[in-house]
């Protein structure tokens, strides 16, 4: 399953909100470096979007588990599954994304 444009562009957009240090307020401001233990960092960036999916997908669980007890809306169901399957799928091609690059980076002659 490939990822569309869209979704592409709004994890791009979340990654950016959750990185202030990149993004000076004024443009006479430097940017702060990131630093692998600064939370602003590329770690935090994918910290917090393993966090995020693994919230969706348990809103999509719970959404499932009141559909089945008969308290929840087949909508909310639906929603909720397709936002963690668009999460997971970002995970994914991240993931995927960084395999590639350290691979790349091994087989760099020195």
């Amino acid at each position: 399953m490939s990822i569309g444009m869209l979704d592409a562009t709004s994890a791009y957009g979340r990654s950016l909100k959750s990185l202030p240090s990149l993004m000076p307020e004024a443009a006479d401001e430097p940017a702060a470096p990131a630093t692998p233990s600064a939370p602003g960092g590329f770690g935090g960036m994918i910290e917090n979007m393993v966090s995020e999916t693994a919230g969706s997908l348990r809103h999509a669980e719970a959404a499932s588990a009141k559909q089945v007890a008969g308290k929840g809306d087949l909508v909310d169901v639906a929603t909720a599954i397709g936002a963690a399957e668009t999460a997971l799928d970002t995970m994914v091609a991240v993931r995927d994304k960084v395999v590639s690059a350290y691979n790349e980076i091994m087989h760099m002659q020195i």
